[in-house]
């Protein structure tokens, strides 16, 4: 372990080495900061390899951080077509391999190091003498099991959420029996077409999940049943309005986006995919017959099945226990950077884009240590790239010391063509504040409460209206 000097002579640690987690080293490089990126995957972007098959919502334009990008033109690289939209598989092998093999990141980014903990150095968590002065900790495991401990002088958090999916349960905890059935379930959004194609076609298949990871594999799953036709789709979502998934379709500034939603929704319309809504999974059993879904409800035992195999679409959450002794400040219930929950709320709204935020909605009760990227989200959905690489300028700029670079976010982010508040029952017009139309630059709580208000026909408070 490096010996300790002066706290700012030390690195900033990176954790993740996914596309915010390298724009953040490219902008930390750009200022000529030292800076270490610790990947837990075998290759930078390794949670993108999982779902390489997937075509994101983004065009090249927006999918690229200007640091990275200036790093990339000084080795010869080519920009792809701006206004295409790549799989992940092409955001891998187009943008984040070739970034990081330039000698500017290769120098920096060690893959196959996953951080198991962060702390301050010599002092637990309930310690604030001198606080401020200590350098951070980190320790890390390599793919061979070796440990080892390194200091930092600040510590960005960008490991994301992709590798802790969320349960089958919908209490939060594993349904009764899933745990057991683990050789039967499959997270997140498998390859249907492609390398695990043999376990879908002609079966029967539920997919369990109402956001944009569920309509992918569906969509998938309807491609497969066509040369399949044994195989059977059924849709089980814990809701029973879909809007946030349907999205505004032709209104989406993403039109990828919008298209997605359209076309799930044809596929229920059409009948390709049966739809059962108002399901909340307590149990999975299984039989001769195959996998069954119970449900409880209050009329009693509800079932649904026999499937061949249970696709979990149901989100991602943070892995709080990395940060147990530091400081933290979160969100209560979302688990994100505590001063955006007010903003990015499924219960509240369904935007699609929150307002400009950087180091200062970013940071923790903890000095030098941010969280960036979806992880910064927590458990909230609509997450783009673009929130991330302005989230990575300012944070840097700000641990650098330069807070007008820092202060200055600027954020526009493409609309959903949908912005609805408690139960989604409300759409606010594409003219109104905080969810249409450009984004005030400063916005609370206040924002989301003043739509909520209007929604049920109060006078709100007024701060829901863009400056």
């Amino acid at each position: 372990m490096a010996t300790i000097s002066s706290a700012k002579s030390l690195p900033v640690a990176v954790i993740g080495g996914g596309p915010v987690g390298l724009a953040a080293a490219a902008h930390l490089i750009e200022r000529g900061l030292p800076v270490r990126v610790f990947e837990a995957g075998g290759n930078v972007g390794a949670s993108i390899a999982q779902w390489a098959h997937v075509r994101t919502f983004s065009p090249w334009s927006c999918s690229v951080d200007g640091a990275a990008e200036r790093i990339l033109l000084r080795h010869g690289w080519t920009p792809p077509i701006a206004d295409r939209i790549p799989t992940g598989g092409e955001l891998l092998r187009d943008y984040l391999y070739p970034l990081s093999m330039t000698p500017e990141l290769a120098a920096v980014v060690e893959s196959g190091a996953r951080v198991t903990a962060a702390s301050r150095h010599g002092i637990d968590k309930v310690t604030s003498k001198d606080r401020d002065t200590k350098p951070f900790v980190l320790s890390i495991i390599r793919a061979d099991g070796i440990a080892r401990r390194e200091l930092f002088r600040a510590v960005i958090d960008a490991s994301g959420t992709w590798t802790n999916q969320n349960p089958l349960g919908s209490e939060g905890y594993p349904a009764d029996g899933e745990l057991q059935h683990q050789d039967r379930l499959a997270y997140g959004m498998p390859d249907v077409l492609g390398r695990e194609r043999s376990a879908y076609a002609g079966r029967a298949i539920f997919v369990v999940g109402a956001g944009y990871s569920a309509a992918n594999v569906l969509l998938d799953l309807a491609k497969l049943a066509k040369a399949a036709p044994a195989t059977s789709i059924t849709w089980v979502v814990r809701g029973t309005n879909l809007i946030r998934v349907y999205g505004g379709e032709l209104a989406d500034q993403l039109p990828a986006r919008g298209e997605l939603g359209a076309d799930v929704k044809a596929l229920v319309d059409e009948g390709s995919v049966k739809l059962l809504t108002g399901f909340r999974t307590t149990a999975v059993r299984s039989d001769a017959a195959g996998i069954t879904l119970e449900s409880e409800t209050a009329d009693g035992l509800r079932q649904v099945g026999p499937a061949d195999r249970i696709v979990v679409a149901t989100g991602q959450r943070p892995d709080l226990s990395l940060t147990r002794e530091l400081r933290v400040e979160l969100d209560p219930w979302l688990e994100s950077a505590k001063a955006l929950g007010p903003l990015i709320d499924p219960n509240l709204h369904s935007c699609g884009s929150v307002p400009p935020h950087g180091h200062r909605e970013l940071a923790h009760p903890e000095p030098g240590f941010y969280t960036i990227g979806v992880k910064s989200y927590g458990r909230a959905p609509t997450f783009l790239l673009l929130t991330g690489y302005e989230q990575a300028r300012s944070v840097v700029a700000a641990i650098a010391g330069d807070f007008a670079a820092a202060d200055d976010v600027r954020l526009v982010l493409p609309e959903t063509g949908v912005c609805s508040t408690r139960s989604v029952d409300f759409e606010v017009a594409s003219s109104a504040g905080c969810c249409g139309g450009p984004a005030p630059a400063k916005v609370d709580a206040c924002c989301v409460a003043d739509a909520v208000a209007k929604a049920e026909g109060q006078q709100g408070c007024g701060c829901g209206i863009a400056a």
